[in-house]
């Protein structure tokens, strides 16, 4: 059986690591050869996007890059397929796996399906019901052509059987996230990166860590400097520290909002200022590091709702919605939105609070990775 895994951004890494993992420890039982090959995309590709992340997760050297770059919605996906296709001439696979809701998940679920290669997606199901969200489009293109549906929870079990796909189909077997969360640990603990960036204690007051890439949060001036603002009132109570996307950062120095952001100065630290402490992008167990020992997570990101879950952080989600609704009825999620008023009143609430209980939702217990090379053996 020949399996080629596809990723593409960096969100990706994350799932797809502990995946290859379990299949490499299954290959040596089986009665019959199984090869497990790996496509980037290379949809992020660059050293703070990409390679950090295959160097922390321990991903092997891809069989095949594609050197996608960036670009409109329309064209990085046309781009995709137009190179993809070729790799599936030459590699024949029995099947494709896809991670995620990125633009590569749904260019190759798309490019497989054209030539009837069986497709499975890891993270199916997932429903904002925001058909604005770009991952959305993606979620519900993927999952209309993958003959193997993995889903994280009960949610995506009920929105698949829903939309009509046969319950043989689904498979739910837990959150693969939370199996790199779970090998991430003793890494991450040995990470400097709290005493490289002076930042406070929870005993001394701790501090706020923001992640903001969404085009619903950045694309638009009024919208972003809103945001900013906010934070920046929050960072008047704690030192917020602010690992920029790129894209993110383009945005902010485009749109000429750099009175709230301040470059990190190594000799004073992180400041409860006004400013947000702005970062490069840092590596998986640095940032798992920085996530860990945080007062308070205010992000856009969907992966991190999930991550803060099983960490007990508190979490201001700042989006309207969120195709992860475990992560607000059993997790620490909270929807703020983009309204300042929601976030600055939320982040006074957690910061007085408590810490919350890590609670982990059913079989997101480090082990969801095996669950779906023993599916992907059986189907084989």
């Amino acid at each position: 059986m020949k399996i080629l895994s596809v990723v593409g951004a960096r969100p990706n890494f994350v799932k797809i690591a502990p995946i290859l993992r379990a299949l490499d420890r299954i290959r040596p039982n089986l009665s019959k050869p199984l090869m497990s090959l790996l496509v980037h995309t290379e949809q992020h590709y660059d050293d703070e996007m990409s390679a950090a992340f295959f160097q922390d997760l321990r991903i092997p050297t891809p069989n095949h890059t594609l050197g996608v770059g960036s670009g409109t919605h329309a064209t990085q996906t046309g781009e995709i397929m137009r190179r993809f296709e070729p790799v599936l001439f030459e590699e024949r696979p029995d099947l494709i796996l896809v991670v995620g809701d990125v633009n590569s998940t749904a260019a190759c679920a798309l490019t497989a399906a054209k030539l009837c290669i069986p497709v499975a997606h890891v993270e199916a199901g997932l429903r904002s019901f925001d058909r604005t969200m770009p991952e959305e489009i993606n979620r519900i293109v993927t999952d209309a052509l993958s003959e193997l549906l993995f889903t994280t929870e009960e949610s995506g079990n009920v929105n698949l059987r829903r939309e009509g796909h046969p319950p043989e189909h689904i498979h739910f077997v837990g959150n693969v996230m939370v199996d790199s969360l779970h090998w991430c640990r003793d890494l991450a603990a040995r990470s400097t990166i709290l005493e490289r960036l002076r930042l406070p204690s929870r005993e001394a007051g701790g501090y706020a860590l923001v992640t903001l890439h969404r085009p619903s949060n950045v694309d638009t001036p009024q919208t972003l400097a809103r945001v900013l603002d906010a934070l920046g009132q929050v960072a008047r109570e704690v030192p917020v520290v602010f690992p920029a996307h790129p894209r993110t950062r383009a945005r902010i120095a485009e749109f000429g909002l750099n009175r709230y952001v301040a470059e990190f100065d190594p000799a004073a630290g992180p400041q409860a200022n006004g400013r947000l402490t702005l970062l490069s992008p840092v590596g998986y167990v640095d940032f798992f590091r920085l996530m860990e020992a945080a007062r308070l997570v205010l992000t856009d990101s969907g992966g991190i709702q999930e991550e803060t879950t099983c960490l007990g952080i508190p979490c201001l989600t700042m989006r309207d919605n969120t195709e992860r609704p475990v992560t607000l009825t059993a997790g620490t999620s909270t929807l703020v939105g983009n309204d300042a008023e929601r976030i600055l009143s939320s982040a006074r609430a957690a910061l007085a609070a408590p810490m919350p209980p890590a609670h982990a939702p059913p079989l997101w217990d480090g082990h969801a990775a095996e669950r779906i090379a023993a599916v992907l053996v059986e189907r084989g």
